[in-house]
């Protein structure tokens, strides 16, 4: 005798509202594989509810709402801590970048719906991860606000995918994992494509362990000492300055290559205030090291530049013993809303339901390599600024242009208290990993971290509650990563596989029979049975 369904699957199947719920739940479920829970673990298996969910749905529309619902909740549920400062804009910024996910979601119906055949589930194993990756590309472009959670960073402290980062980045682990929940559903819903699936498995953690036993790996050869300075959260960008100045001053004597400050470390101009410039040239001589603060401050028009080159700047400055070298970095990626409202004219409103950008910072044209000398050691180093470090991209480009040391210089003093610090942090493991170079996170207020070249940590994190300048011992490295050489190659085979599959739909659409003149699409069926007679 058949069973009746339950009464919550019976909710589901009969409100599209019990079920738009359970979309968005579906969708969040992910966001508990990052930091803070790093559940890194339940990544394999989280995305599985809801594309069990999307398969399901009784028809197209409705499994690519389904995905856009499951967006919207990933995207709320990893950024959530953004609420109390964007308020209910955050929810329309999920729901417009969750509409990415609608794609997928008609995607998941056209190939695991009803009972999958074997050739469908091997055409999932391939499609259902090149499509989620589409989406993580898309919304990568820094306009739409960057690649911030992006699915392979959950995985930034486990090994064996820390060496496949080595081979194809961030992309790779991405397509791994989504590659792993796509087995488990098919596993879940089609005894007949069992094969194919439990294939498929062994087939990603072949891929890791070749990864693991023969990736390329860069050759370390030395190491560096590098000196965080985290003052805390404190008031006023006076009495921030003179936090900084008395922590590093605990640094001398303590042989250090480099004191790395974090984001908008000094509020002042540097050229308007030489006073502040003398008092970091003297710091640096007490302590023996170059200095690598971040202004955010307003500069004046200079002559190169003239008008155009007026406004705000969040730049990495280095400071040697004779005052600022000449290096510096304007940050070139700035943060949505935070640093800048896209389309000011449509989205200005923004300021007046949040903490959003009362002015436009201004952007930096060039990544710069940076040359720090300590004695008579020269060490070559490529900084970042705040959330650039969630881009691949930009690690890739300092190194090929002979970074030998990676930084970052960050303040997540506004969502101290939420999952946005460990987050950040987090990050750095994972563009270490990919460019085979120690990368320092540097911060104002916590979390501040440094990485080895296969971006395993080189000591304990500065927490949030810490106000301490720590010095991290690195080993340094040289070689290419397999991702330094050949670039985003996942992502140009995940684009084939979808132009295949794009191709091969066009063709069966091509072959399908015509409906007869004057019969109605509901009929069609009836009509191939008589013609089957």
């Amino acid at each position: 005798m058949r069973q009746g369904r339950g009464p919550w699957a019976r909710r589901l199947g009969s409100s599209p509202w019990w079920r738009g719920v359970a979309a968005v739940l579906a969708g969040a479920l992910p966001a508990l594989a990052f930091p803070a829970p790093s559940l890194w673990w339940l990544a394999y298996v989280a995305l599985v509810p809801w594309m069990l969910l999307a398969r399901a749905a009784g028809s197209p529309r409705r499994a690519a709402l389904d995905g856009w619902l499951g967006g919207l909740g990933f995207m709320l549920a990893v950024h959530h801590w953004l609420i109390p400062s964007l308020n209910v804009f955050t929810v329309v910024i999920a729901a417009l970048l969750g509409a990415l996910w609608a794609p997928w979601g008609w995607l998941l119906r056209r190939l695991l719906q009803g009972v999958p055949t074997a050739g469908q589930a091997a055409a999932a194993l391939v499609a259902v991860p090149s499509g989620w990756l589409m989406v993580e590309l898309v919304r990568s472009w820094q306009g739409l606000g960057g690649p911030w959670g992006l699915l392979g960073s959950s995985q930034w402290q486990v090994v064996p995918t820390l060496r496949l980062a080595s081979v194809g980045g961030v992309w790779l682990v991405s397509l791994l994992v989504v590659a792993v929940n796509t087995g488990v559903v098919l596993l879940v819903v089609a005894r007949g494509a069992r094969t194919p699936a439990v294939a498929g498995l062994l087939a990603a953690a072949a891929v890791t362990g070749a990864a693991w036993a023969w990736a390329p790996r860069p050759q370390t050869d030395g190491e560096v000492r590098v000196a965080v300075v985290q003052p805390g959260v404190i008031e006023g960008p006076v009495r921030r300055f003179d936090r900084e100045e008395a922590l590093t001053r605990q640094l001398a004597g303590q042989d250090v290559d480099l004191v790395v400050w974090g984001e908008s470390s000094v509020g002042f101009d540097l050229a308007g205030h030489p006073a502040l410039a003398r008092r970091l040239a003297a710091l640096s001589r007490a302590v023996g090291a170059d200095i690598l603060v971040n202004v955010d401050a307003r500069r004046p028009a200079t002559g190169a530049g003239g008008a155009a080159s007026q406004g705000i700047y969040k730049s990495s400055v280095l400071i040697g013993p004779d005052g600022p070298t000449g290096d510096r970095y304007d940050k070139m990626r700035l943060v949505p809303f935070g640093e800048y409202i896209p389309a000011r004219s449509l989205l200005g409103w923004a300021t007046s339901v949040g903490k959003a950008a009362g002015e436009d910072r201004r952007r930096g044209t060039r990544q710069v390599v940076m040359d720090v000398r300590h004695g008579d050691r020269e060490l070559w180093v490529g900084p970042l600024v705040c959330f650039e470090s969630a881009f691949p991209d930009m690690t890739r480009q300092l190194t090929r242009d002979g970074a030998r040391l990676l930084l970052a210089q960050s303040s997540t003093s506004t969502f101290q208290h939420s999952w946005a610090p460990p987050q950040h942090a987090s990050l750095a493991a994972v563009r270490a990993a990919e460019t085979g170079r120690p990368m320092v996170h540097a911060t104002l207020t916590g979390v501040s971290a440094v990485y080895g070249p296969d971006g395993r940590r080189a000591g304990p994190w500065l927490p949030t509650s810490a106000s301490a300048a720590r010095v991290y011992t690195a080993p340094t490295a040289h070689g290419d990563t397999l991702y330094v050489r050949f670039g985003d190659w996942p992502v140009h085979a995940a684009v084939a596989v979808l132009a295949v599959l794009a191709a091969a739909e066009a063709l069966r659409l091509l072959r399908r029979p015509a409906v007869p003149h004057g019969q109605s699409a509901r009929t069609v069926r009836a009509w191939r049975a008589r013609r089957a007679r």
